[in-house]
C-alpha cells in the first residue's frame, strides 16, 4: 500500500515556487491567489524566509505548493491507498482525498492560519524541539517545569516537540536536559501551536470549518488527534477542531499507517522533514520525497520499483510504468457524469461527463473503472473525476 503524506508549517523555503513556474500545475497558485484574494505567486517566487515565516504566508504556500505537487503526480495516473498530513498536511491530505475541494480548502487554511496568528499574539507562547529522550520522559520534564508546557508533537522516536509560554518551555528544556535529552532546539515560530494557548483559535476555526462544508472520502485519512483512519465528513468536522489544541501524533499515526498494511510513503511537497521521521519510525518502508518537477522522473521509477510489476506505456512521448489514468476537471463547475459503467471500453476523446458547460474527454484509451467525483459535486480544476486501465 501507497501513502502520501503531507508537510506542516515550517516546510516552507524562499523560492520554492520557482522550480514550478513554467509546469501545467502552476494554474493552481493563479487559482489559490484568487480565492485568497492575495498574491500567492509572489509569496512563492519572492518571499524571503523572514516573511515566510509569518504564520498567515506559511501556511498558506505550504497548502499551496503541496497540492500543486500533488496535481502533477496525479497527471502521471499515480495516486494514493491513504492519506496523512502533519498538521497543517492534515487539512492538504482532506483536499488530496477530494474530502476539501481546493477552493473551500485555500479560503479555510487562510482562516486557520489568521486564527493562530492573533491567538499567538493574544497568548504569546514558543516551542522547542527535544532529541535523545523517550516520550514519557519529555512528558516529566513539562510536569517538572510546574508551568504552561505540553508536549505538541510526538514527530518520530527521540523527535519530540514541546510548546506553551517562554518561562514553562525553558524549564522543561532544562528539565529535559537532565534527564538525558541529547540536545533541545528552540523553534522560530510565532506561537504555542496544539497546546490550550490556541483556544480562541480553535472556537473562530469551528466557523470556518462549518462553512467549508467537507465531505466524505472514499479512502482513509490518518488523523493528528487519535492516529486512526477516518473517511467520514462528522468526524473530521470534531477532528480538525481539536488538533489546535491536541498534540500531534504524527509517529502514532505512521505506526498505524504501517498495521493497516502501508510499505511506501511519498511525501509530496516542500522539503523532505516527514520522509526522515518515517524512515526513523518505521523499519523496511520505502520513501521518497517529491518537491520539484525533477522529482518526477524518479517518482515514476521509485513507484514502479515498489509496486507489482506494469507493463510500459508510451504517452504523449513521455515514458510511464503505469496501467492506470485518471481523468481530471477541465475546469472549476459542478460535475454531472455520463453514467458509464464500470467495465465500460473507453476510446480517446470518450466523453465521460460534464462540468457545468465544458465536456470531461479522456486522453486515452482504456477501460472504465470508476467515477471518483461524485454527481452534482462542485470540482476544481485539474481535479480527478474518473479513472481508468489503459489498453
Amino acid at each position: 500500500m501507497l501513502a502520501f503524506t503531507f508537510p506542516g508549517q515550517g516546510s516552507q523555503r524562499p523560492g520554492m515556487g520557482r522550480p514550478w513556474a513554467d509546469h501545467e500545475s502552476w494554474e493552481l497558485v493563479h487559482e489559490a491567489s484568487e480565492v485568497a484574494g492575495r498574491d500567492v505567486a509572489r509569496l512563492l517566487l519572492d518571499a524571503d524566509a523572514d516573511e515566510l515565516r509569518d504564520t498567515r504566508n506559511a501556511q498558506l504556500t505550504t497548502f499551496v505548493s503541496s497540492l500543486m505537487v500533488l496535481d502533477a503526480v496525479e497527471r502521471l495516473g499515480v495516486d494514493a491507498d491513504v492519506y496523512a498530513g502533519h498538521s497543517l498536511g492534515e487539512y492538504t491530505a482532506l483536499a488530496a482525498s477530494g474530502a476539501l475541494g481546493f477552493p473551500e480548502g485555500v479560503a479555510l487554511v487562510g482562516a486557520r492560519a489568521d486564527a493562530m496568528h492573533d491567538a499567538g499574539l493574544e497568548r504569546p507562547g514558543t516551542m522547542a524541539a527535544v532529541l535523545g529522550l523517550d516520550d514519557d520522559k519529555v512528558e516529566v520534564a513539562c510536569n517538572l517545569a510546574d508551568d504552561e508546557v505540553w508536549v505538541a508533537n510526538f514527530n518520530a522516536p527521540g523527535q519530540v516537540v514541546i510548546a506553551g509560554s517562554p518561562e514553562g518551555v525553558a524549564s522543561a528544556s532544562a528539565h529535559a536536559k537532565e534527564l538525558g535529552a541529547k540536545k533541545v532546539m528552540p523553534l522560530q515560530v510565532s506561537g504555542a501551536f496544539h497546546t490550550p494557548f490556541m483556544s480562541s483559535a480553535r472556537d473562530r476555526l469551528r466557523e470556518a470549518i462549518a462553512i467549508a462544508s467537507i465531505r466524505s472520502s472514499d479512502l482513509p485519512i490518518v488523523s493528528n488527534v487519535d492516529s486512526l483512519a477516518h473517511d467520514s465528513a462528522d468526524d473530521w468536522t470534531s477532528l480538525l477542531s481539536a488538533q489546535l489544541t491536541s498534540p500531534v501524533r504524527w509517529k502514532h499515526g505512521l505506526l498505524a499507517m504501517s498495521q493497516m498494511g502501508v510499505t511506501s510513503f511519498a511525501e509530496l511537497g516542500p522539503g523532505g522533514v516527514l520522509t526522515g521521521m518515517a524512515k526513523r519510525t518505521l523499519d523496511d518502508i520505502h520513501t521518497i520525497a517529491v518537491a520539484t518537477p525533477d522529482d518526477l522522473d524518479r517518482f515514476v521509477e521509485w513507484v514502479a520499483g515498489t509496486a507489482p510489476p506494469a507493463p510500459a506505456v508510451e504517452h504523449e512521448g513521455e515514458h510511464l510504468y503505469l496501467a492506470e489514468r485518471f481523468v481530471v476537471s477541465p475546469s472549476a463547475g459542478v460535475f454531472s457524469s455520463a453514467g458509464l459503467a464500470e467495465g465500460s471500453p473507453i476510446d480517446v476523446g470518450a466523453v465521460l461527463g460534464l462540468v457545468g458547460d465544458d465536456e470531461v474527454r479522456s486522453p486515452f484509451a482504456g477501460v472504465f473503472q470508476s467515477y471518483i467525483a461524485a454527481d452534482t459535486e462542485r470540482v476544481a480544476p485539474r481535479q480527478p473525476i474518473a479513472w481508468l486501465r489503459t489498453s
